[in-house]
């Protein structure tokens, strides 16, 4: 069930799979957030890369910034800064590509031309020395035109290894206050010279204090909480987060439920290059109170050589809260009556609120994630369908999202609804003919954890009606009308909602080509 749209996995629990997917090696990153150049003008990024010998392998990604890519380019990339120490080779086989004397060339044309150009994968050699850096030179020529370049760092870091536990298992009810004791071990044979840990949480966990080390983002459908520690971990020692570290459970979270998060620990230059990359650039909030800390904390100096993790895929905590008692939501479905002239063209706005008490959608197993499976009446046609909305049944999809002209549509919403809140699908509709069959809207309720369809609070109001009236009248321009009795909880600001949130909006869209690793 729910096989046709993997988004949706996403929206509550995606920014697990894409830090983790973002930490592999090699990997391909989302492209970072850089203003685009004005028309007609082409820039490059490349990403840095700091690797260590008997480390992992780092990607380093060619983006391309323009209005529009010609579609027969030479790339080049000058590898000979950094051969002495590392490694550069082509993550994908690719046409028209070959490596002579330090200088790898790849005549790209057609579908093989697209906004991230160029994958490779950087390894450092065995008798790299620490401390060594040297830049990559990549550039990109339109056939008849001017070549632009960028550059890359490849630098030879320390190599440590931190470790986290793999589990943090907590437990309270809506409302409750829980202490979140995340640590992390140096299980390598020198110090760790500072840390930054990364806490993603659900909407439904959210940390209790503001620390001044600490700053905080809404973003990928989660909170995103960054801090920064000075502390050396010598070898073998472990630390953890001082006493006042606590998350708060919504105190409109489903119950019972499961609630997840993900810490991850990172070296400073490491948390640089992967923040570059992966994290938002902007919307941070500085925290304003008493520093976190980790206990216990040495006083040692840091070196000025930069560290990179030997195995940074240990260092992830999957924090899991068992939210105890009895909360659930009700779901009302929302139709409209459509003003009946032949030849005009209408929104039908529809969809469904939550009458809570619990919030809704937050693709939680456990919790209710529901789907609103819109017929059209037979007097109207479909000229402008919503993003979140594809033809078909979930069973039997027909269509891609946004497409116009079928008769049953399912519509997904992506964001976290409270009480109060509604999601809205704002079809365009021409009418044909006043009045003929009428249409409606059905709510299909989900538990990601289970296999079939569930109830919510109320399936009585489950069902609405979307009619186009016998004659002139309605609701004007807008044509819209609350069928079922309880949805008066539609509120104003209900358009100001995103329509599609979570990691998969800010990834999904912007990664056009899959990548196969031998």
């Amino acid at each position: 069930m729910l096989s046709n749209s993997t988004r949706r996995w996403f929206a509550g629990l995606g920014v697990v799979g894409a830090f983790v997917a973002a930490s592999a090696t090699p990997a391909l990153a989302a492209p970072p957030a850089l203003p685009e150049p004005p028309a007609d003008d082409l820039l490059l990024y490349a990403n840095d890369a700091i690797v260590a010998p008997g480390g992992p392998a780092k990607a380093v990604t060619l983006y391309a910034f323009t209005e529009a890519l010609p579609k027969d380019v030479t790339v080049t990339v000058d590898h000979r800064a950094v051969d002495a120490f590392a490694d550069v080779t082509l993550t994908d086989r690719m046409p028209g590509c070959a490596d002579t004397a330090g200088v790898l060339t790849c005549q790209l044309k057609g579908a093989d031309v697209i906004d991230y150009v160029l994958d490779l994968t950087v390894r450092a050699k065995d008798e790299a020395e620490e401390g060594a850096k040297g830049d990559l030179l990549l550039s990109l020529a339109p056939k008849g035109g001017k070549a632009v370049s960028t550059r890359s760092t490849v630098e030879i870091g320390e190599g440590v290894d931190l470790r986290a536990p793999e589990r943090l298992g907590l437990t309270g009810a809506p409302g409750a206050t829980v202490r979140t004791s995340l640590g992390v071990a140096n299980i390598g044979d020198r110090a760790v010279h500072g840390t930054v840990l990364l806490l993603a949480t659900m909407p439904t966990l959210t940390p209790t204090t503001s620390y001044r080390n600490c700053s905080s983002v809404v973003d990928f459908g989660s909170t995103l909480t960054v801090c920064r520690f000075d502390d050396d971990i010598p070898a073998g020692a472990a630390r953890q987060l001082d006493s006042s570290s606590a998350l708060k459970i919504a105190g409109d979270a489903w119950a019972p439920s499961r609630q997840y998060g993900s810490a991850f620990w990172f070296t400073g230059a490491d948390f640089e290059e992967f923040a570059a990359d992966v994290l938002p650039p902007d919307g941070w909030q500085p925290g304003s109170g008493a520093a976190l800390t980790l206990v216990p904390a040495p006083s040692a100096q840091a070196r000025s050589l930069r560290q990179t993790d030997n195995d940074p895929t240990n260092n992830v905590t999957s924090v899991e809260v068992d939210v105890t008692g009895n909360q659930r939501a009700d779901l009302a479905a929302t139709g409209a009556e459509l003003p009946g002239t032949p030849g005009r063209t209408v929104t039908a706005e529809v969809g469904f609120v939550n009458n809570g008490p619990a919030m809704a959608n937050t693709f939680t197993p456990g919790e209710v994630v529901t789907i609103a499976q819109v017929t059209v009446p037979a007097g109207a046609k479909v000229v402008k369908a919503p993003e979140g909305c594809s033809p078909g049944t979930l069973e039997e999809p027909t269509g891609g999202y946004g497409e116009p002209g079928a008769r049953v549509y399912s519509c997904e919403w992506y964001d976290v609804l409270h009480k109060g809140d509604a999601a809205v699908f704002a079809f365009g509709l021409k009418i044909v003919e006043a009045g003929g069959a009428p249409g409606k809207v059905q709510l299909r309720h989900f538990d990601l954890g289970d296999k079939g369809q569930v109830a919510d609070l109320n399936p009585k109001n489950d069902t609405a009606a979307l009619v186009v009236a016998a004659a002139e009248g309605g609701q004007g321009g807008g044509g819209t009308l609350p069928i079922t009795g309880s949805s008066t909880g539609l509120i104003a600001g209900v358009g100001a909602l995103l329509l599609v949130g979570g990691a998969a909006g800010y990834v999904v869209s912007r990664r056009r080509r899959t990548h196969f690793v031998a």
